[in-house]
């Protein structure tokens, strides 16, 4: 056991990765309730030797923090309009050789029925499997044990998604919802 995987036993998570190590995929997390989430995530994928980058609101990207986040995969997500994120990313995974890269849907930590569908679109333009990541608080259990592959259905994929992560709870339960927009 390495010290990620010591340091998240100590605190009382399990932690079961079974799905294959693609070299290059989407992880989607949910659900997205706290901050902790993103320590959680890291550490859990990192036990089992892992690294996976993450999308990250730009205005976080100042000096001196952006330089930690950017070492550690992050990737600034510009708020502006115009910009394309999806084609930005499809090319990043098109020009890597390896590149995992976490994604909450809910984009957010507050409680919204209108989790975003770029994730969708980027496995679908790029060709990479979706893996399902959930940190479920009341259980202290992290799990990417599914995948998922999308169709060209957007709104049946999202259903779907959503319908698996009904059943976990996130930090804040309140904080999250799995209902149709």
């Amino acid at each position: 056991m390495n010290l990620t995987g010591l340091i998240l036993r100590c605190a009382g998570w399990h932690v079961s990765i079974t799905v294959p190590d693609y070299p290059k995929c989407i992880i989607c997390v949910a659900p997205h309730t706290s901050n902790w989430d993103f320590i959680l995530g890291k550490l859990a994928y990192a036990s089992v030797g892992r690294r996976a980058g993450f999308l990250m609101k730009e205005s976080w990207f100042f000096f001196p923090l952006g330089c930690f986040f950017r070492a550690i995969g992050g990737i600034p997500v510009p708020r502006k309009k115009g910009s394309s994120l999806v084609d930005a990313i499809v090319n990043r995974f098109r020009t890597s050789d390896r590149m995992a890269l976490a994604i909450t849907p809910e984009g957010t930590r507050s409680r919204t029925s209108n989790w975003r569908h770029g994730f969708l679109h980027i496995a679908r333009q790029a060709d990479v499997p979706i893996l399902l990541g959930v940190i479920d608080y009341p259980t202290k259990r992290i799990m990417i044990d599914n995948e998922f592959r999308p169709t060209d259905d957007v709104d049946a994929d999202m259903h779907a998604i959503k319908r698996f992560y009904a059943p976990f709870t996130g930090k804040y339960p309140d904080k999250f919802s799995t209902d149709d927009a």
